[in-house]
């Protein structure tokens, strides 16, 4: 099975993101990936609720959503009145990380856990089968159009590993500078979603750009 490809609308043009968000529903995307960042937990700010949905309006996709905040536990019935699917917050920033998986359940949502670089997999190993998507940070959270961490290809091996062991059926997604360079190592490694953002947007074909990835990732 190829894996799903998730463009970040991060890097859209947010002057004309209905005819970005048109761009995804009609291209071979699977995902629309949509980062919250406070500036707080990150040293950025993205886009929030209204931006959401707005896209939410467009989108007939899944939209799997990456929480860059602190304290995601109040806003978790928010995002699932936005109508995403996918709401993955920051294992460095849950205190209590199996009751906001349970959360994130209980209200119709699929659960992720995102990991910063630093930060090792074996430290969600005893709440890995409560996860749906694991998401590796390949970069430092916060910006797009990092280079890419090579220590990621391993960190995604150990984690397959213990997934197949606790035949878990979790899926790891890749977030940070995923390109036609990596994206069939990545597969190879165990990577089940890709994000790409940059990489798509500033492209001079961005449906092109997905169909390659598509095809690479298959």
């Amino acid at each position: 099975m190829s894996a799903i490809i998730a463009p970040s609308i991060l890097a859209a043009d947010f002057a004309n993101l209905q005819r970005d968000c048109e761009l995804v529903n009609n291209s071979q995307a699977d995902w629309f990936h949509l980062d919250v960042m406070d500036g707080v937990f990150v040293p950025n700010i993205s886009f929030g609720m209204p931006v959401i949905k707005a896209i939410a309006k467009h989108a007939n996709k899944t939209l799997d959503t990456h929480l860059m905040i602190v304290d995601p536990d109040r806003y978790i019935k928010t995002f699932a009145d936005l109508g995403v699917n996918v709401l993955t917050v920051h294992y460095e920033a849950c205190t209590h990380l199996h009751r906001t998986l349970q959360a994130i359940k209980a209200e119709g949502m699929q659960a992720g856990v995102a990991l910063n670089p630093h930060t090792n997999v074996s430290l969600i190993e005893d709440t890995l089968k409560d996860i749906d998507l694991v998401c590796v940070m390949s970069v430092n959270p916060g910006f797009g159009g990092q280079s890419f961490i090579e220590n990621t290809y391993k960190k995604v091996r150990t984690l397959k590993k213990m997934i197949m062991e606790q035949g878990a059926s979790t899926k790891i997604e890749i977030d940070g500078g995923v390109t036609n360079k990596n994206a069939v190592q990545l597969v190879e490694a165990g990577a089940d979603v890709l994000v790409a953002g940059s990489y798509v947007f500033r492209s001079d074909d961005p449906t092109a750009t997905i169909a390659g990835l598509k095809e690479l990732a298959s």
